[in-house]
């Protein structure tokens, strides 16, 4: 029996030359390039005034005053009170500190802490290590398209429970939790402090701390255009959190360790920008991201994994059945287009994804994932070349593929069919 392998794309261009330079970058969901207008904010930190902002003396007291006025500015980008912000080494940092802090800090109230199956690592692996303390910790399933269930959060609600984390929206698939209803639902049932991780959501909804009722939030700087290594928790007034950095008095003895003065102004620079020009910097995106969705889903057999509606307006994710995710980004790579599989903190594993696995889509499938993750930045120019480069590489891709699982079988030998149609 022969194979039939598909056919190749009419008139599409010859695999371009290696090269490393990267002219379109699609890779925002694992790290926006830091911009421009954030840089200049920050040089005066990384040349000049570079004291110790504990420091008594004139150029400590300036570096002072700069830290708390980045307080004072990512509060006000968020609706929050500047007291109520800490500025960590980055969204992980902020993430362990408040799940594992919140958790101790109730310790004495229960022990039940409820997460969902497809947060991120830093969530995951702080309940792992939770549990090893005596902690309970119950991962909630999703649906297809990676939503909670406002019934199965309801029915997992005790009096015990001390802590309730969720992703307001997901790094690898773009899905935005129906957060509102979610917290009413703690709220209404149970005591549990309630964690958002915002940090993938953040440069795309607006946020509001005084409107949404949850008692710690978490960011990363590096995901608005802003500086890596600098993420901030939100803590609402009166909530206790126990310090997992122990050292100083630093950020109101939440977090020890001199303070990170370029990377805090810089992080609130760019919340600044974000916000202020969200409303014509989304839709535009969003645009961008539904064309090249339409060109994606054209190819025969993509599936777009996520929510199809309820997503965050940058993110595009799919499943590209008979070839592996990583093979694509490879010849993605090889035209110069930078994109990923899924969350860069799992890049190397050899494991499927666990967002996809707790979506229902077995390994072969998930395997065969693709993210393609818009910018500000992002082109019009940027998406024409994904749209001339994407069908033709699949289709090699499929090509080789079929070629290699006829040569598997061994059928044509036994067969006599020959080798299998191009």
């Amino acid at each position: 029996m022969s194979v039939r392998l598909p056919q190749p794309v009419e008139g599409a261009s010859p695999p371009a030359p290696y090269h490393r330079g990267v002219t379109v970058y699609l890779d925002h969901a694992a790290s926006a390039p830091l911009r421009p207008a954030v840089l200049e904010q920050m040089l005066p930190h990384l040349r000049g005034e570079q004291a110790n902002p504990s420091s008594p003396h004139a150029p400590g007291r300036r570096a002072r005053a700069a830290l708390d006025e980045a307080h004072e500015r990512l509060a006000a980008a968020i609706g929050a009170e500047a007291r109520a912000i800490v500025f960590t080494g980055g969204g992980t940092e902020a993430i362990n500190l408040a799940v594992k802090g919140a958790a101790w800090a109730g310790k004495a109230e229960g022990h039940r802490i409820l997460t969902t199956a497809i947060e991120h690592k830093a969530v995951l692996e702080s309940c792992l290590l939770l549990e090893k303390y005596g902690f309970e910790v119950q991962r909630l399933p999703v649906d297809r398209y990676g939503r909670v269930d406002p019934d199965d959060l309801t029915a997992a609600l005790t009096d015990k429970t001390v802590l309730v984390s969720l992703q307001l929206a997901n790094n690898e698939v773009g899905t935005i939790q129906p957060i509102d209803e979610l917290v009413e639902r703690v709220r209404s049932a149970s005591p549990a402090r309630v964690h958002v991780d915002a940090v993938q959501a953040a440069a795309w909804l607006s946020l509001d701390m005084a409107a949404l009722d949850v008692d710690l939030a978490t960011f990363a700087a590096h995901k608005l255009e802003g500086p890596k290594g600098v993420g901030a928790l939100w803590i609402r007034r009166g909530m206790a959190i126990l310090p997992q950095i122990h050292g100083g008095a630093q950020e109101r003895y939440r977090r020890a360790g001199t303070e990170n003065v370029a990377g805090a102004v810089g992080m609130a620079a760019a919340f600044e920008l974000t916000v202020a020009e969200r409303d014509e910097v989304v839709p535009a995106v969003a645009a961008r991201r539904d064309r090249l969705r339409d060109v994606v889903l054209g190819i025969e057999g993509v599936e777009q994994t996520g929510h199809p509606t309820e997503r965050l307006p940058n993110s595009l994710s799919v499943i590209v059945p008979d070839v592996s995710g990583d093979d694509i980004v490879i010849g993605l790579d090889l035209e110069g287009i930078a994109c990923s599989t899924g969350s860069a903190c799992t890049s190397g594993s050899s494991e499927p994804s666990h967002v996809l696995s707790a979506m229902g889509y077995p390994p072969p499938e998930a395997r065969g994932s693709l993210r393609l993750s818009l910018g500000r930045t992002t082109t019009d120019e940027d998406v024409d070349a994904v749209v001339h480069a994407l069908p033709p590489i699949v289709a090699r891709l499929r090509q080789g593929a079929a070629r290699l699982e006829w040569a598997a079988t061994g059928r044509a030998e036994a067969s006599g069919a020959g080798e299998p149609e191009a």
